[in-house]
């Protein structure tokens, strides 16, 4: 009888493509995949590690799992990923239920973990090396459904903001082969899965390492020759989103008008700290630029409140920058302090109550702008990817328009349950939210 195993992924869309390499190897050598943590003998929890609350979050699902070794059958108990790249030794001792640990680049190594666990041992696998993902035949469970997958073209980061611990987590920026990726979408796209999400902590920086020197904008070339309906570019750097890379966008419908610009703030001097790109007025002149050559698009963006020295005008500067920038998505986080990072050693840090105000300042405005945005949208026609049932009514669907990215996102909801999941249809829209819509199923696939 086969070994069951679950797994828990956390944190951003990268963690979720190692996990579900994670998962190929377990497949691979024999072990069955079990959603139902209850049945597993086995619990994989991968971590985050970026923010303090995500270390809560993990460190909260790591207590979860560990749980089922009295109220389950859970014998094996296996953290990996950023966190436990980045405090091995704290989880390590503080933790007695962790039976394995490992890092960010053992997602390989994991059957081994569970068989030496199941032998008696405690394991740590943390290794000072890089995970391949140009491996010919690198096994990949998708878990996110049959038509819509996440494909990581790079790993690292080699940009140094001051706030951020993941060039000391991940390592150097490292661009896989455009070989190795266009190999994994064809595969993909053979699987029939009808859209790509392209991620890496910088996408634009893509190519920029490798020999001979490639890009993004060749990479998507490539890309668009298979058949995708749908390829979304997330994570762009701003400096790095040129002309030639949005004129590509504007001439291939398989290319969404979806641009994904994480700015970070809009006050030059808070920007600077940062040690960012660009200034209120060029981040401004960047946007107007994106519309004018893509007068569809769907921007987003992410800020941070709270930042060290943030003072009340500089504040004030990054709302006046999301009114007169009227983005269409926005993610607003409160500043945390990361250990051996530039920013936890500045001077002057904002108190968690001033941080929390921010946030909510900054959120209520950018909700109502989104609202506005939305209300645009009421009696258009959208083209939506069906993604299942709701799971408030079985008589509704969901799924996402050009314009909605997976997870960070809204839905389309649909008054409706004669589809089938993964096909596209025509949706009039019939309600409006800050972030959500519903509308009525239009006869006709568009599929």
């Amino acid at each position: 009888m086969r070994v069951k195993v679950g797994l828990v992924s956390l944190g951003c869309a990268k963690n979720l493509v190692d996990s579900e390499i994670a998962l190929g190897y377990l497949h691979e050598a024999g072990f069955e995949i079990e959603t139902d943590p209850t049945r597993a003998e086995v619990l994989i929890v991968n971590t985050c590690g970026f923010i303090e609350a995500a270390k809560e979050e993990s460190i909260a699902a790591i207590f979860e799992m560990a749980a089922y070794k009295q109220t389950g059958v859970c014998r094996c108990l296996i953290v990996s990923g950023c966190l436990s790249k980045r405090y091995q030794e704290a989880l390590w001792q503080d933790i007695p239920e962790i039976d394995a640990i490992l890092g960010t680049a053992e997602m390989d190594l994991i059957p081994e973990a569970i068989t030496r666990v199941l032998r008696g041992e405690r394991v740590r696998l943390v290794l000072s090396r890089h995970f391949c993902y140009d491996q010919p035949d690198l096994p990949r469970l998708v878990s996110t459904g049959r038509h819509s997958a996440y494909l990581k073209i790079a790993e690292g980061c080699s940009h140094h903001c001051a706030f951020c611990a993941i060039p000391q987590i991940r390592g150097a920026y490292r661009s896989r082969s455009p070989e190795a990726i266009i190999r994994e979408a064809m595969r993909l796209a053979e699987s029939g899965f009808k859209e790509l999400n392209i991620i890496a902590q910088d996408t634009t920086a893509y190519g920029w390492d490798l020999e001979p020197r490639s890009s993004l904008e060749l990479l998507l070339r490539d890309l668009i020759q298979l058949d995708i309906p749908w390829i979304r570019v997330l994570y762009t750097y701003p400096a790095a989103l040129n002309d030639s890379l949005l004129d590509l966008m504007a001439r291939h419908e398989s290319l969404l008008h979806y641009v994904d610009l994480p700015l970070q703030h809009a006050a030059d001097s808070v920007l600077q700290r940062m040690r960012r790109p660009g200034s209120f007025d060029s981040h401004l002149q960047l946007i107007g630029k994106i519309r004018s050559m893509l007068p569809h698009v769907t921007i987003r963006s992410a800020f941070i409140v709270g930042f060290p020295g943030e003072t009340e005008a500089e504040f004030e500067t990054l709302l006046e920058f999301l009114q007169a920038a009227q983005l269409d998505r926005c993610g607003i986080f409160e500043y945390s302090a990361e250990e051996d990072t530039p920013a936890a050693g500045f001077e002057h840090q904002v108190s968690t109550k001033v941080k929390n105000e921010r946030y909510h300042a900054a959120m209520s405005l950018q909700q109502q702008i989104a609202l506005n945005k939305q209300k645009k949208l009421l009696g258009k026609t959208l083209e939506v990817l069906v993604e299942g049932r709701a799971p408030e009514s079985e008589l509704v669907l969901v799924g996402r328009h050009r314009g909605q990215a997976p997870d960070v996102d809204g839905l389309v909801y649909i008054g409706s349950n004669q589809v089938q999941i993964g096909s596209f249809v025509n949706v009039r829209i019939t309600q409006v939210h800050p972030y959500d819509l519903g509308g009525d199923l239009l006869e006709g696939d568009v599929t």
